[in-house]
């Protein structure tokens, strides 16, 4: 299952889960969107392309929540 993290790993900014206002790689890495153009839709951490986070439902988000765990910055990106 999708892990919906709660943060760009770049920027910290906050994500919402039951928007796509995030981008994955194939690892779940995770970024907000206005740090893809930066990223040149490539993940810094493994290379993988970047794509839209699918959204969740609030009634799935109640059977099966996002993340809590906020992730560091691993990378200086573009701010």
């Amino acid at each position: 299952m999708l892990v919906m993290k709660p943060n760009c790993e770049c920027c910290d900014v906050d994500l919402d889960s039951t928007l796509s206002d995030a981008v994955v790689c194939s690892f779940e890495c995770t970024w907000c969107r206005d740090r893809v153009a930066h990223l040149q839709h490539r993940c810094p951490n493994c290379g993988g392309e970047l794509v839209s986070r699918p959204s969740r439902s609030a009634e799935l988000l109640e059977l099966f929540p996002a993340s809590l765990e906020r992730l560091p910055a691993k990378h200086l990106c573009a701010r």
